[in-house]
């Protein structure tokens, strides 16, 4: 059961809470013990007894964190493709108490010991347009003047930069408007494009070799409402790794003080950091190699509906977790227990996404039709049904019948003739999982 026992000394109260892990909970991931590996695993440890905070929560804050702090230097290579340990991911509440900032916070009280420069320059909240994202790690600025090219603004030489994106709904809502650019550079940032500019005449910035990542807050049901809006089936959505996070105590008076943690931790993050940053082309040891073989099949499969575009980067994905893991450990090559803990996170995320995405199929009629005929699962709906269903939204019955022929295609409707003592009724219905 969610129940917290609270002691008041004199008696204790139990309180129920639906933020609480709950392991009969259908649906629910729960992350593989390999996630928690090495230093990783060890922010976790100390951390979690003394805050709110999901423990993927903290794990995801720390990876990310951690990559980005490290920088551009250290590397895998992919078929002349360099992945760097830069990572995005979003958050995603069961409700808005998830504690999601909680564990930001948490974290970047570690690295503000361990990297204070890092934690004060390069750690920035909000995307609310592309060019905003470039300006703050813009190049120097050359202009014309009097006849001679001057340099108007010497730009930013740190070109590390962490968004701690609070509010993702709005940069979701923020990608919707015409001419935003906030979808393309975020792609090619996770892409480790050398350059990224924005093409806009009042805002021509320019960046060189940038490193950017990202961590996002949002609830589940934001998430989904936003899905069909900014459609993120579009090759945006699967440079993230989507995790369910939510409550993970009830600490009415807060947690113990983190000096503890950051005495203990933070050492060990600057060392890490050190090491890593003098890395340069990451391989792997031969063991990690053969298994990489046996987990890039299963990798490989694609999932049914929605779940395949926000799944696609699996692969790259869960090297690039292998990677940040390996440097965690200080090591110059990703091993057994880097894959290991990478394929532990990337499965959590994976199941993440099939339960917030799961009822979903990427196109906003269909998922309307899905949801109606999952309500009328006993009679099911005809065709003038779903059209008097939707009179007064914008879908005309081309586009009723083409998501009715999707879902069709994908396994999750099918259509019987019902007789009526005339012509036969074309009755469609819901398919149960």
């Amino acid at each position: 059961m969610r129940i917290t026992r609270i002691d008041h000394e004199d008696y204790y109260e139990e309180v129920y809470d639906p933020n609480l892990p709950q392991h009969d909970d259908p649906g629910w991931p729960e992350p593989a013990p390999e996630a928690r590996r090495g230093l990783a695993g060890e922010v976790v440890m100390w951390i979690a007894p003394n805050t709110e905070a999901d423990h993927v929560a903290l794990l995801l804050q720390f990876l990310v964190s951690f990559g980005n702090c490290v920088g551009r230097k250290p590397y895998f290579l992919v078929e002349g493709t360099k992945h760097y340990p830069n990572l995005f991911a979003v958050l995603a509440g069961q409700t808005a108490k998830a504690r999601k900032g909680t564990s930001a916070d948490r974290v970047r009280q570690l690295f503000e010991v361990a990297d204070p420069e890092w934690t004060r320059n390069c750690v920035r909240g909000g995307i609310s347009s592309g060019e905003g994202i470039l300006w703050s790690i813009r190049d120097p600025i050359y202009n014309m003047k009097k006849g001679e090219l001057q340099c108007t603004d010497p730009g930013v030489e740190d070109k590390r930069l962490m968004l701690d994106e609070r509010e993702y709904q709005q940069a979701l809502t923020v990608m919707t408007r015409p001419g935003n650019t906030v979808s393309r550079i975020i792609r090619d940032a996770w892409d480790g494009r050398d350059h990224i500019e924005s093409l806009t005449k009042n805002s021509p910035a320019r960046v060189t070799e940038p490193m950017i990542s990202i961590v996002s807050h949002i609830t589940i049901e934001e998430l989904r409402e936003s899905l069909d809006r900014t459609a993120m089936a579009n090759g945006y959505a699967n440079r993230f790794l989507f995790a369910c996070v939510r409550r993970a105590q009830l600490l009415p008076h807060g947690g113990d003080s983190s000096d503890g943690a950051v005495t203990y931790l933070t050492p060990k993050i600057e060392d890490a950091l050190a090491t890593a940053r003098q890395r340069e082309r990451i391989t792997m040891t031969p063991a990690a190699a053969k298994l990489w073989q046996k987990i890039y099949t299963t990798l490989s499969v694609e999932q049914p509906g929605l779940l395949s575009a926000i799944t696609a980067r699996a692969e790259a994905q869960t090297l690039r977790l292998a990677l940040v893991y390996a440097l965690t450990d200080g090591a110059g090559e990703i091993d057994v227990g880097h894959l290991e803990a990478a394929l532990a996170v990337w499965r959590y995320c994976e199941a993440s996404v099939k339960l917030i995405f799961g009822d979903t199929v990427g196109n906003p009629v269909a998922d309307e039709i899905l949801r109606a005929l999952r309500a009328s699962l006993i009679t099911g709906l005809t065709r003038s049904e779903l059209c008097l269903m939707f009179r007064n939204s914008q879908h005309r019955a081309g586009a009723i019948g083409a998501g009715l022929l999707l879902l069709q295609k994908l396994g999750l409707a099918r259509a019987e003739q019902s007789a009526t003592g005339g012509r036969p009724v074309e009755r469609w219905s819901a398919i149960s999982a």
